[in-house]
């Protein structure tokens, strides 16, 4: 494994319509625990729905996975709560970030948060150019990433939805979707 002081970490966005942005990210995860590197995945908003992923995670010690959030947004009852909770998560996630223990971390669909006003995409930016290790790789997702952070990353990948099953009624299936 590359020694830290002499990585280049990168910030990479996964953005757009298109499916595919976490498991991308869940793919470089399960990368980065295959050379040992420590990984940590926030996902801001999948709260206790449990996917596959993370249940495989378990099974490396490498991985330290947080579902936080109160579940899909688009459901809200209680706004306020979200602001909050997101707000909260991303106070963790800094925490994560400037601690120094992880190679890789993932911030999974705090791009909805910016798009939704909660966190500003000015805020994450500033954070990440000030207090981002620069060995550390950081990879966020979702629908929406803010100019801002699409401007500090090294990477950003747009997914476009050309056709997905659920336009012709089929639900999210286990070991695809989740």
């Amino acid at each position: 494994m590359k020694v830290r002081e002499k990585r280049h970490g990168l910030v990479l966005v996964h953005t757009g319509e298109g499916k595919g942005k976490s498991s991308s990210a869940f793919g470089m995860v399960f990368r980065a625990a295959g050379w040992g590197m420590k990984v940590c995945v926030i996902q801001f908003i999948k709260g206790q729905w449990q996917t596959g992923e993370q249940k495989a995670a378990t099974r490396f010690d490498e991985i330290e996975w947080h579902a936080l959030g109160d579940g899909f947004t688009w459901d809200t009852k209680n706004p306020e709560q979200d602001i909050k909770t997101s707000r909260e998560i991303w106070e963790f996630a800094k925490q994560k970030i400037q601690s120094e223990q992880f190679d890789l971390v993932v911030l999974d669909e705090i791009n909805y948060c910016c798009g939704y006003g909660w966190i500003s995409g000015q805020e994450i930016a500033d954070f990440v150019r000030q207090h981002k290790p620069g060995w550390l790789h950081l990879v966020l997702t979702g629908r929406n990433a803010a100019p801002e952070v699409i401007e500090v990353a090294d990477t950003v990948t747009e997914m476009t939805r050309i056709k997905h099953a659920y336009q012709a009624g089929i639900k999210a299936e286990q070991g695809v979707e989740f």
